[in-house]
């Protein structure tokens, strides 16, 4: 993934108090006392679409910490003394590889016995800030290649699930005794996710546009699966600047493939996304890279946030 540029993360102290309102979150321990050496299986998760994993396959038996805090834009998340002590204590640690560079690190460098990496579960590809390939024969805009590895693999709920039977599997692995249990709760979060995957085949089978624009490309994924076009403002990176070239050719797209709506994100600035689409003439509407719940987010877990993009991008393409 390519490097990003740094941000200012939001305070423990700022998060704190919708962290509480947030009872999705409340198995998300944050305090280093509960983090590890409980009596049950302690996994430190990355970041929310990982913890949501494991404590929907681990269920009573896990004991899930998650390193980023409700509000605080993981891509930047910087590891504490703390977090890399909770990290050492606990039995198994689930990430991302490529997504947290921080995190990354913390891993490669502690001892803990059980490592899974998300990335390894499934294939990633390399996107750029257009995704999906482009359907427009009149559309001649170049296209500026802001290309890596894209991490975010769990906004296909097909991808996710093959993360989740890979996760499954190593909870079993890890912690044998209680096998049957990770394997029946792999089985109903696999079922669910194909139960998702068939809404959003479905819903957006008959569109009046394939086009979308977001924000940052983190949709790559969700447009190939369901044979949809991302047209991303950045590349990977949400905070990049796009060129004033880049911002010409999404007006220009727009208009000649229908597009009515600029989508942006909960957890990064909508200014850039609400300046384009008032030069021309769009709404905005908000699509949820789901990279952590807060009070903001259309939902309380991952697939009610899945459920209520899917409707944002029924109405943005004309679906019938």
């Amino acid at each position: 993934m390519n490097v990003v540029r740094r941000r200012l993360l939001i305070p423990a102290a700022a998060t704190a108090a919708a962290a509480l309102s947030l009872t999705t979150l409340s198995a998300c321990s944050t305090d280093s006392a509960a983090a590890g050496n409980t009596d049950k299986f302690d996994v430190v998760a990355s970041f929310y679409p990982m913890a949501f994993l494991a404590e929907q396959i681990g269920g009573k038996y896990v004991n899930v910490t998650n390193l980023t805090e409700p509000g605080q834009e993981p891509h930047d998340l910087e590891i504490s003394a703390r977090q890399t002590a909770q990290l050492q204590e606990s039995d198994a640690v689930l990430y991302l590889k490529g997504l947290q560079p921080a995190v990354d690190d913390a891993v490669g460098q502690s001892e803990i016995k059980t490592k899974i990496d998300a990335a390894s579960l499934t294939s990633l590809e390399e996107h750029g800030d257009e995704v999906g390939g482009h359907a427009a024969e009149h559309d001649d805009h170049e296209h500026e290649e802001l290309s890596g590895k894209d991490p975010h693999v769990w906004l296909d709920p097909v991808k996710y699930a093959e993360i989740a039977k890979g996760v499954g599997a190593a909870f079993e692995k890890a912690d044998p005794d209680h096998a049957s249990t990770y394997k029946t709760n792999t089985e109903a979060v696999v079922e669910k996710l194909g139960a998702l995957n068939d809404q959003y085949q479905n819903g957006l089978k008959n569109t009046k546009t394939k086009v979308f624009i977001t924000t940052h490309a983190a949709f790559g994924y969700l447009a190939e699966r369901y044979g949809l076009i991302e047209e991303a403002i950045s590349g990977l990176d949400p905070e990049s600047e796009p060129s004033g070239a880049r911002v010409r050719a999404l007006e220009k797209m727009a208009k000649a493939d229908g597009v009515t709506t600029v989508f942006y994100e909960t957890l990064v600035s909508d200014k850039t996304a609400k300046t384009i689409a008032a030069d021309a003439g769009l709404r905005t509407d908000v699509l949820d890279p789901i990279e952590g719940i807060t009070e903001k987010s259309r939902g309380k877990d991952y697939f009610s946030v899945q459920e209520a993009n899917l409707k944002a991008l029924q109405t943005a393409l004309g679906a019938t």
